[in-house]
């Protein structure tokens, strides 16, 4: 059994990208921009931001950081994003969700200009993804399919099965496992015989935000298990991260599995600054 390192191998790709970058800015090329809009003050949102700002910089990117009060309107926001669409020095935009109750995601998602949306969640990126055409990936998916590929190399034939169906990672995983020629079944809250069938996969995804959900009973052995999940329980009086897989379960009966915390989550950062990079080398500025 193989722990698969998240932080080391997002090392790995913030350092290529950081060449990346040094290549671009030596062809007199603008450093890309990375625009990260923050909503209230919100703890986890905040050291999210935190993060993908520090990786930012360690890319040599530019950083730029909007702040917004939690009670401020929709037309405040929405005037902040349509500012940062006009921006020449701004190629990526991130507006940090879960937004405050009161505004609308899906407005300002549609209202990121598609080729700076590095979130990938804007409806003509998702539809690029499912047609097979080349988009603004969603970081998550992403990162796990790099994980994957540096695992298994190529991953024609596998059978992969994906617990959860979210716009953010379950649909957008499937399509990205679909395009690298895997056999696909997608397991949700209304399956029956949900375990029995993740219990047929090579590669088992789990992002469907139930603590431990997944047990021994899930994993065929020798399986690849990524676990998207991130959840704060409290055991031992203690306030604890894990995923949607029980760790110390599942673990022996794998062949590689990703730890939680320091599994996806640090990938999904460092493909936020691929997809920041790959947004910047479209644009002529």
């Amino acid at each position: 059994m193989h722990v698969i390192d998240g932080k080391k191998l997002a090392d790995d790709i913030i350092a290529e990208v950081a060449l990346d970058v040094k290549q671009l800015v030596e062809l007199g090329k603008a450093a890309p921009g990375l625009a990260v809009v923050l909503v209230g003050e919100d703890p986890a949102s905040a050291i999210y931001v935190r993060n993908k700002i520090k990786r930012a910089q360690q890319a040599g990117m530019k950083s730029i950081e909007k702040r917004l009060p939690v009670d401020c309107s929709q037309s405040e926001l929405e005037a902040v994003v349509e500012e940062l669409n006009q921006r020449h020095d701004v190629h990526g935009i991130l507006v940090q969700l879960p937004l405050p109750k009161h505004l609308s995601e899906e407005r300002i998602i549609r209202l990121i200009a598609p080729h700076k949306d590095v979130d990938g969640f804007h409806p003509e990126n998702v539809g690029l993804l499912a047609t097979g055409q080349a988009s603004l990936i969603p970081c998550t998916p992403l990162g796990c399919l790099e994980m994957l590929k540096r695992e298994l190399g190529d991953l024609s034939g596998k059978h992969a099965v994906i617990v959860g169906r979210s716009n953010i990672v379950g649909k957008p995983m499937a399509n990205l496992l679909l395009q690298a020629n895997c056999t696909i079944t997608v397991v949700h809250s209304r399956t029956s015989n949900a375990s029995s069938l993740a219990r047929q996969a090579d590669i088992l995804v789990a992002a469907v935000g139930v603590p431990e959900l997944i047990d021994e009973t899930w994993v065929k052995p020798g399986a690849v298990v990524i676990d998207v999940g991130i959840n704060a329980i409290e055991r031992d009086s203690k306030r604890k991260l894990v995923g949607d897989v029980n760790y110390e379960k599942v673990a022996p009966y794998t062949r590689a599995i990703t730890p939680v915390p320091g599994g996806v989550g640090p990938m999904t950062i460092a493909c936020l600054m691929k997809n920041t990079l790959v947004a910047a080398q479209h644009t002529a500025h």
